[in-house]
This record gives structure tokens, C-alpha cells and sequence, in this order.
């Protein structure tokens, strides 16, 4: 008998544990949507601003274009979030952590093409078209 009740308090204890993981899934996922809003690139004089966001754990938006040779002032909003905040494009020589929404990634790309941006760990990414 003690047997039984041990293994349907453990039943109980699983079930609350699962719920507990889905409930926090969904709050997660959908807190970083809710602030996307479209983002694109605003040349303003010498230098070509972008804000990239997050949404469903990767850079919103995923495809960035920007002209070579100019000055390019990128930033990440605040749905941004863990290893995305650190932001790389390798082939660029890009490579800095963007630890708060007033911290700006700064670089001239001097080469054309299609190059990935990702996060250090890979986990999100996007490419940036070099015209």
C-alpha cells in the first residue's frame, strides 16, 4: 500500500512539474514577440542604423541589406535576449556583445556579398547582403 502511495505522489509531482515547464514555455515565447515591430535600415546621413529584435528565438528581421564602404550603427531592442545579445559576422571581422539596448555594434563593411550574422553560439542567425 505504501508503495502505491509513493508512486502516485511522484504521478503528482511530475504532472505539476510539466505544467509548471509549459506555462513558463508560453510566457517565454510570447514575451519576445510582442515588441517586434518590422524593423529595417534607416540611412541618416554617413550612417546606416539598424535595430534588430527577436522573435521565436531568432533576429527579427533575418535578412539585412546595407551598402559597402558606409558606416553601419547596429542595434539589438530589448526583446533581444542571452547568447543573441552576443552578435558575430564572422566573415566581416564583426564580433561584440551588445549587453544593454544603448550599446551599438559599429563597422564599415568593406567587401560585397552575402554574409551570416549569429549569435556565438549559432543558435540564431540571419544573413546581411553587402551591395
Amino acid at each position: 500500500m505504501s508503495l502505491r502511495k509513493s508512486m502516485k505522489n511522484a504521478l503528482w509531482i511530475v504532472l505539476v512539474g510539466i505544467v509548471i515547464v509549459l506555462a513558463g514555455t508560453i510566457i517565454f515565447m510570447s514575451s519576445g514577440s510582442s515588441s517586434v515591430t518590422g524593423n529595417v535600415v534607416a540611412n541618416t546621413g554617413d550612417a546606416q542604423k539598424i535595430t534588430l529584435s527577436e522573435r521565436d528565438l531568432n533576429y527579427y528581421p533575418s535578412s539585412i541589406t546595407v551598402k559597402a564602404g558606409q558606416l553601419v550603427e547596429l542595434s539589438l531592442d530589448s526583446s533581444v535576449k542571452g547568447c543573441l545579445r552576443s552578435f558575430t559576422i564572422r566573415d566581416l571581422g564583426v564580433q561584440q556583445y551588445a549587453k544593454t539596448v544603448s550599446d551599438t555594434i559599429t563597422f564599415t563593411p568593406t567587401k560585397k556579398g552575402t554574409f551570416t550574422f549569429a549569435c556565438s553560439m549559432g543558435m540564431g542567425f540571419g544573413t546581411i547582403n553587402v551591395e
